[in-house]
């Protein structure tokens, strides 16, 4: 991938980083990753950002010197998980609860997955970004929900299925646009969690 780097006068003080508000900043993050659902990693320019977000060029480039550098602490700015504070009491509610956690977000997060795809095979950065951002904070929650489980005693520490159900429940969001040609909406994935899920688990 080429790097977008700032040219011109940008790039004279492109090392002098100004002060910006943690909410201006987290403006600058929000547009950036909104593009890149809607129009694809390759066609978002930091003039465009500029342009939604009603500031200069040189503003950007004075903070992210090139796009990918500008996407990454776009992307590490989220890290954190949607599923952080569900706890029901049972494993089976606490397994529902984040398949509806998981929907209010399946949309956005699955576009920005797919519109990045290319991009992170070239620069091993906004890879690791990625992953940082949108999976490793859900996998990590989702095995915590599991740990709740076998220190209740609901399942035994060595069921085979444990290993599989972190997999299982990312996966199936990621996957439905590619198979059914929709988005993991809630009645589906509670449906996935109550048919596939407990199942496997021998939960009820």
């Amino acid at each position: 991938m080429t790097s977008q780097a700032a040219d011109g006068p940008e790039s004279v003080t492109a090392s002098r980083r100004s002060k910006l508000t943690p909410e201006r900043e987290q403006e600058f993050f929000d547009a950036v990753l909104e593009q890149i659902r809607e129009c694809g990693y390759e066609a978002v320019t930091m003039e465009g950002v500029a342009a939604s977000t009603r500031c200069s060029k040189s503003t950007l480039y004075r903070q992210w010197r090139t796009k990918p550098q500008f996407v990454v602490a776009a992307l590490r700015s989220r890290r954190r998980s949607r599923l952080d504070g569900i706890d029901t009491g049972t494993l089976a509610g606490d397994l529902r609860e984040a398949a509806r956690a998981a929907a209010r977000w399946s949309t956005t997060d699955t576009k920005l997955l797919q519109a990045l795809g290319h991009a992170v095979t070239q620069d091993q950065e906004l890879a690791c970004a990625l992953r940082e951002a949108l999976v490793d904070p859900e996998i990590a929650a989702l095995r915590e929900i599991l740990r709740r489980g076998v220190d209740r005693g609901e399942i035994p520490a060595g069921h085979p299925a444990l290993e599989y159900i972190p997999a299982q429940m990312f996966g199936v969001v990621r996957a439905r646009p590619v198979v059914d040609g929709t988005y993991a909406d809630e009645d589906y994935l509670l449906r996935f969690v109550e048919a596939a899920v407990l199942p496997a688990l021998g939960l009820t």
